[in-house]
């Protein structure tokens, strides 16, 4: 029987849905023959199986091997980490949140995470109990608040809507994951400078031993990563299409290539158009990859060498030489 690789993805909640329709951009579209199913497949790697699972189980399937890589929030990989897990990729561009400390808004003069260590005291002397901190995340804010020199307080462990703990009367503070921070104000709560222990986003983690020890799979984990890799590196490009008139295209390419931001992913491709409307004038059309951030600016600059119209197309994928995120799988798996 061929060997298979178990790829874990959220099966619910804020990641779920973000989640298949990042694969599907990148070209590794996930069927799932049956919604109640837990299972399903990537048919663009036939060696590749699918599991569903909620956010923080994707840790314990790979971190136990039943899953050999996953996709998860970067907030649960650090709250639970384990030897066998590696975080290959902890930047895939979505599912952006902070996990940080939260006062009550009635809670003036508590600005900063030294002010709040000032009230754990004072909690300590005068009301002979420690700050109640609710969370989920409790080995996280154990240890931040250490590390801040907070050290009399006692966790909450919540589920659910931890932002009312404080309204409630069982906590004083809250750690708690935030997208937007409205969860946060509807609650009267507000964030501390300085509070932020995690910035978090969708992750590609998998499990070392397994890997490390079935080299005949690693084929089928690098055209994952290279579709990743290509769709990642594509976001950040747009094709311009250009039709510019002036001088012989020796000269024009100077004039584009001396600008930094209309020398493109690797300079420009220049080829004649015959037929101008006077039969004298010199045209060309011009192709070039910009990054996203700086598309204006470089149609800006070609306006002023001759451009007239331009055209632009955003880039589905990007292949370079070799897939960073594997090139970096293979330097921890030597480790």
């Amino acid at each position: 029987m061929t060997e298979r690789i178990t790829l874990a993805l959220p099966s619910k909640g804020a990641l779920a849905e973000p989640t298949t329709s990042f694969l599907r951009d990148c070209g590794l579209r996930v069927h799932q023959p049956n919604p109640r199913q837990y299972t399903g497949t990537l048919p663009a790697i036939p060696e590749f199986e699918v599991l569903f699972q909620r956010v923080k189980d994707v840790v314990y399937k790979v971190s136990d091997g039943s899953a050999q890589l996953g996709i998860t929030g970067y907030d649960v990989v650090c709250e639970q980490p384990h030897e066998d897990m590696i975080v290959i990729h902890n930047r895939l561009g979505y599912g952006h949140c902070q996990l940080l400390v939260a006062v009550p808004e009635a809670w003036v003069d508590v600005q900063n995470v030294a002010d709040l260590a000032e009230v754990a005291l004072d909690f300590r002397e005068y009301k002979q109990r420690n700050l109640r901190v609710a969370t989920t995340y409790t080995n996280l804010a154990r240890k931040f608040l250490h590390a801040n020199g907070i050290h009399h307080f006692t966790l909450v462990r919540a589920e659910g809507a931890i932002e009312a703990a404080p309204t409630l009367g069982y906590a004083d503070v809250v750690v708690d994951l935030t997208q937007t921070g409205t969860t946060l104000r509807e609650n009267h709560l507000r964030p501390l400078t300085g509070g932020v222990i995690v910035e978090s986003q969708a992750s590609l983690i998998g499990n070392r031993r397994y890997l490390k020890n079935n080299p005949s799979l690693l084929n089928a984990v690098r055209q994952f990563m290279e579709y990743i890799d290509a769709a990642l590196q594509g976001k950040q490009y747009y094709q311009l299409t250009v039709n510019i008139q002036g001088m012989d295209a020796e000269e024009l390419a100077q004039q584009i290539i001396s600008n930094p931001i209309t020398r493109g992913l690797q300079g420009p491709t220049l080829s004649p158009i015959y037929g101008s409307p006077d039969g004298k004038s010199q045209w060309h059309t011009l192709t070039i990859i910009i990054e996203s951030g700086q598309m204006l600016p470089a149609i800006e600059h070609l306006r002023k060498i001759g451009a007239t119209q331009t055209s632009a197309v955003p880039i589905r994928y990007v292949f370079l030489e070799e897939s960073p995120t594997f090139k970096r799988l293979e330097h921890l798996l030597q480790e």
